[in-house]
């Protein structure tokens, strides 16, 4: 039996049968003395895991805002703070729904007569009848979809001086394109290591014998005893193409740049704030395995 084995999480030269198909009763235990074997190493194989990775600018950021007003009944209170946001929902929403999406939300919390006690603290009379005021807070909550949009957007917020605001925050959506495109360069690198490694081991590739996207066929080890998922290994580096990139944001968008709004233009007396997507990861693997020739 000749079994060689070259690392990637690694590249695995496997050979004969050791059992019949029909015996297969998957999954075996670790360490157990007999495994069964998959059916594609009834013959001399080469199951070759690609990894890849890539950068690209994140498409999706949010942040909240927060308005607060006070009023003698918990209406009153809410007219006020719902006036506070009415303007800058209104700013916003003229962006365009498709570009950036608004949830307000309403708490509102009664604020109690207060007394000094015999020691001179305040204490807070909590009954029905002892509330003062009313506080309300609305809570603007925005998800900007279009990147591009990002910085008027903030800005527009910033200028309605909220009474706090959140920190930015960024994240990656992957459209169709991008993950497909992942997947075939996981494809070729599996066909690459699995190349190399025939090549510096004196044998050639045959046919392809098993295509696995989600990489797991190239995660057992009958030597350790079958299964033995792991993780681990060196992804290769890939570039996106520039056709998957526009302005910063993956393509597969829902909505036609051409016919989007422009992003609106900061107040006047506004600080310029720059807000500049990250670069983010993204990886994939595949499996490929090969029937391996003298």
């Amino acid at each position: 039996m000749m079994i060689v084995r070259a690392a990637i999480f690694g590249l695995v030269l496997t050979a004969p049968l050791v059992v019949p198909a029909l015996a297969q009763v998957p999954p075996a235990e670790i360490g157990q003395r007999n495994v069964p074997a998959p059916w594609w190493m009834q013959q001399p194989v080469i199951a070759s895991v690609g990894m890849v990775r890539t950068e690209v600018p994140a498409n999706r950021a949010s942040f909240d805002a927060t308005f607060s007003a006070l009023g003698k009944t918990a209406e009153a209170a809410t007219t006020t703070a719902a006036a506070k946001v009415a303007e800058i929902d209104r700013a916003l929403r003229g962006l365009g729904a498709e570009r950036v999406r608004i949830t307000t939300q309403f708490t509102t919390r009664p604020l109690y007569e207060q007394y000094r006690d015999k020691e001179g603290n305040f204490q807070t009379n909590e009954r029905p009848d002892k509330i003062e005021r009313y506080a309300v807070e609305a809570r603007l909550s925005l998800e900007v979809r279009d990147t591009a949009a990002l910085e008027g957007a903030y800005a527009a917020v910033l200028a309605a001086r909220p009474d706090a605001t959140s920190e930015v925050r960024f994240r990656l959506q992957p459209g169709n394109e991008i993950k497909t495109w992942l997947l075939a360069e996981a494809v070729k690198d599996a066909a690459r290591r699995a190349r190399d490694a025939a090549a510096n081991a004196g044998a050639r590739l045959g046919a392809v014998k098993l295509i696995d996207p989600s990489g797991r066929a190239c995660q057992t080890d009958v030597l350790a005893g079958w299964p033995s998922y792991g993780s681990g290994g060196r992804a290769t580096d890939v570039t996106a193409p520039r056709s998957m990139i526009v302005s910063g944001t993956p393509l597969e968008r829902s909505f036609d740049m051409a016919s989007a709004p422009a992003p609106a233009p900061p107040p006047p007396q506004t600080a310029q704030v720059s807000l500049q997507p990250p670069l983010l990861e993204l990886t994939d693997d595949a499996c490929v395995v090969y029937a391996l020739l003298p």
